[in-house]
């Protein structure tokens, strides 16, 4: 449970990004072994995955500098410097862009200083596509508009506090959703990794850092699983569900981005012929008579 005198977390300081610059960089090294990029095996070794001085040579980098960009000192490293570390450490092209936002070599995103509105055209849209489940989300992952097919399966409207119409939270919090998703382990994980991505984007917003800080404090797995520092884009794919009363339903899920306001995003679960016919009855049944 979380304390009814919450904390308010304020937005990243300088401090907290070479930190966070820090922490990735050492979570990429330590998960390669010498033979992923061509050196020859260690015996003994004493950690786990690449030394410093394997990462230097390889970025073409001093030693000494180097470690004080994983000590999370005050060096400023040019985005050359960072694109040979990208390929030094394998980076995929979200790491890669993670490892620039966090180096302050890409612009981030500042709150903006109204709020997410959701225009009448993006509502039709999103309730035209049951009974296919559709929702709108925000830069921190709220869900801002959803139609009757996503609220029949994630019921949105039901109080989940004290972030109860964020996608992360519930994800992690609301009772029945580890029953309901098949993958729900595999799923976490990439949701905290997508997550990741986008809270390095908006340093300057505090709600970021209080989603986050409550959710490592009632969450053990959300702890072990943030601090690897794994980041992913929005990948499309197939999701299977199991509904209490539905059975196993199956998705094609995609996520677009809205072309008026870039920061909302329309999540849609584009459900197979059977499953698309079971929602429909389902939802036909909900009607009011």
């Amino acid at each position: 449970m979380i304390p009814s005198r919450r904390l308010k977390y304020e937005a990243m300081t300088e401090r907290e990004r070479r930190q966070a610059l820090a922490d990735f960089l050492r979570t990429r090294r330590a998960r390669l072994q010498p033979g992923d990029v061509g050196l020859p095996a260690r015996s003994r070794q004493r950690t786990p995955g690449l030394r410093r001085e394997d990462v230097a040579e390889l970025a073409h980098i001093g030693v000494s500098w180097y470690t004080l960009l994983e000590q999370g000192h005050d060096v400023h490293p040019s985005r050359q410097v960072l694109h040979s570390l990208a390929s030094a450490l394998k980076l995929t092209p979200v790491e890669e862009q993670h490892l620039l936002l966090l180096a302050g070599q890409e612009s981030v995103v500042s709150p903006a200083s109204e709020g997410e509105v959701v225009t009448p055209a993006l509502r039709r849209v999103v309730d035209a596509l049951d009974p296919h489940p559709a929702f709108v989300i925000g830069r921190r992952w709220d869900a801002l508009a959803w139609n009757g097919a996503a609220q029949f399966l994630f019921h949105f409207d039901e109080p989940c506090p004290p972030h109860s119409r964020n996608v992360v939270w519930r994800f992690f919090q609301r009772e029945g959703v580890r029953e309901m998703d098949a993958a729900w382990e595999a799923q976490a994980q990439n949701l905290i990794a997508q997550f990741r991505a986008d809270y390095a984007r908006y340093p300057d917003d505090a709600t970021f850092q209080d989603i986050v800080e409550d959710l490592r404090r009632v969450s053990p797995q959300f702890h072990v699983w943030w601090e690897r520092q794994d980041v992913r884009g929005l990948p499309d794919g197939p999701r299977t569900m199991r509904h209490p009363a539905l059975g196993l339903l199956h998705f094609d899920h995609v996520t677009f981005q809205a072309s008026v306001t870039p920061e909302l995003r329309v999540k849609v679960y584009v459900a197979n012929a059977e499953t698309a016919t079971r929602l429909a009855e389902a939802l036909d049944r909900s009607e009011p008579s």
